[in-house]
């Protein structure tokens, strides 16, 4: 067992994995299990990120285009509400990262290229018009 990690990062995994199975600690790569481990909490905050991002830009094209609403863009908004909510209920440290201004501000600039993208507009606010509780709220949908 000696696969490298920059040469075939799977079978580096389960060969890891093995190691830690049998207790052959001296024998493990610290230094990249240490990698992977902090990447699988920037990979839940890309997932958070992504959602909200495409929750965002569905709020505004649902202000900025009222007569192109319809059923898939309420499903969308809906389904991306629930999924957010159980990311966080899932991972509950997700929400400092949340509450954090230069992280939302960084989302809300990729939904407002998502919506520019997907709309041709650009007249969009510079900073996000709703609360979190109000992006979160299953019930909201601005005016």
């Amino acid at each position: 067992m000696s696969t490298a990690y920059e040469t075939d990062v799977v079978a580096w995994s389960k060969e890891q994995a093995a190691l830690l199975r049998a207790g052959r600690l001296s024998a493990l790569d610290v230094e990249h299990i240490a990698e992977e481990v902090e990447d699988v909490g920037k990979s839940e905050q890309r997932e958070l990120a992504n959602r909200l991002a495409v929750l965002l830009a569905h709020l505004l094209k649902w202000v900025h285009q009222p007569e192109r609403r319809g059923k898939s863009w309420e499903f969308t908004i809906r389904e991306q509400r629930r999924a957010i909510v159980l990311h966080l209920e899932d991972m509950p440290s997700l929400m400092a990262t949340l509450r954090n201004p230069r992280w939302f501000a960084a989302v809300w600039s990729d939904a407002l290229a998502k919506s520019a993208e997907e709309t041709g507009l650009t007249n969009f606010p510079e900073t996000c018009p709703w609360s979190q509780t109000e992006i979160l709220d299953p019930d909201f949908l601005p005016d």
